[in-house]
């Protein structure tokens, strides 16, 4: 079974549906249907968010972050969680709807995670979370070039893939985006980080970006769990080139003899083609 948890374009397109409803609006009340998720939401977790307004919501990642009014709450979706808007009016919470957050402007937000990877936390300074301080920079970033990625890289033994999956590498570019953009760039993920010039890392970044900004465009990528804010499923995975086509043909070589190709790295799933990522 191919894994799959959210990774940055599922989270920026969640803020972008929870933003129009949510920055600008006061939580009347927060109810919460246990005691915890992947970590506890603390003896005050209600009390700390009743009243504030969301100043602004960010992505940092793969994680999630509203402004409360210098409170930050942080979110991080897991494998299987999701934010849905609804009305108040006759709402009947479902099975594993953890967190709901009644606003000023008449509508509920719900966190829904069956699987209960996901978590939300509450911190007084954003910087003081230790997976931002080592977090490495945003892909789509003006930061984030070939020459940054070549800096970042050019020490280390390990497959480009591994490393693009390294959050202090890059922030939130994971499984999925990482072999699309190698597949993109013409790079096999078997070359390691020290072995790529900077005309690879140039062209690898571009692709990261590219990639990335395209299935922003799709609404994410709909595997298993994913919902948008507004409750439908993202479609960039009818996009993938390479990504669970094990066995199909590349799409650029064409032909029955150049097939997608599946390894495990680090654990993780990767899927390429040998005749145009030449290792």
């Amino acid at each position: 079974r191919v894994e799959f948890m959210p990774e940055l374009p599922e989270v920026e397109t969640v803020k972008r549906g929870l933003e129009p409803v949510w920055q600008g609006a006061s939580i009347e009340r927060a109810v919460l249907n246990r005691d915890n998720l992947r970590y506890p939401f603390g003896d005050d977790f209600v009390r700390r968010v009743s009243g504030k307004t969301a100043v602004s919501l960010s992505r940092r990642g793969k994680y999630l972050a509203i402004d409360l009014e210098g409170l930050h709450l942080i979110a991080h979706l897991g494998m299987s969680g999701s934010f849905t808007i609804t009305d108040k009016e006759n709402y009947a919470p479902r099975k594993h709807d953890h967190a709901l957050f009644y606003l000023s402007n008449g509508k509920i937000l719900v966190y829904h995670d069956p699987r209960r990877f996901g978590f939300l936390i509450l911190v007084d300074r954003l910087e003081d979370y230790p997976p931002f301080a080592k977090m490495g920079p945003e892909p789509l970033s003006n930061r984030f070039n070939g020459t940054e990625l070549y800096e970042r890289t050019n020490t280390k033994k390990a497959p480009i893939k591994q490393l693009l999956l390294d959050q202090a590498v890059v922030a939130g570019v994971g499984n999925i985006y990482a072999c699309e953009a190698l597949y993109e760039a013409q790079i096999s993920p078997l070359h390691g980080g020290n072995t790529l010039n900077m005309e690879e890392c140039e062209a690898l970044a571009l692709a990261v970006k590219a990639v990335l900004l395209r299935a922003i465009e799709s609404g994410g990528s709909t595997l298993r769990d994913h919902r948008k804010a507004d409750g439908e499923m993202g479609y960039f995975q009818h996009e993938f080139a390479v990504y669970d086509k094990e066995g199909q043909s590349c799409p650029r070589c064409k032909g029955v003899s150049n097939a997608v190709q599946r390894i495990v790295q680090a654990g993780r799933s990767t899927f390429f083609c040998p005749s145009c990522q030449k290792a």
